[in-house]
């Protein structure tokens, strides 16, 4: 049986590549929402984060994410985001 490739992904806080299934994907929605996909399947652009709430400071320093997203991320959804990724992260 032939073995299964095991996706990758970058982080856009740190830019270290990790597996995907241990990234949390933060996405874009067609009807211009920001929200965590724990499940990593919902429709939109995608842009990955570690489970370190550091590397989504460093996101938001650096405007990675609006980079990622191709459109500025105002501070309301960067807090709202915030929250949703450190309710996940304490889990």
């Amino acid at each position: 049986m032939k073995e299964r490739k095991i996706p990758h992904r970058s982080c856009i806080g740190c830019r270290e590549e990790k597996d995907k299934k241990d990234l949390i994907r933060i996405v874009h929605t067609p009807e211009g929402e920001f929200h965590v996909d724990p499940g990593g399947k919902a429709a939109g652009r995608g842009a990955y984060i570690c489970r370190n709430p550091e590397c989504l400071e460093k996101a938001f320093r650096s405007e990675s994410l609006s980079r990622s997203f191709r459109i500025h991320v105002s501070k309301e959804v960067k807090e709202a985001l915030r929250a949703e990724v450190e309710a996940l992260v304490g889990e």
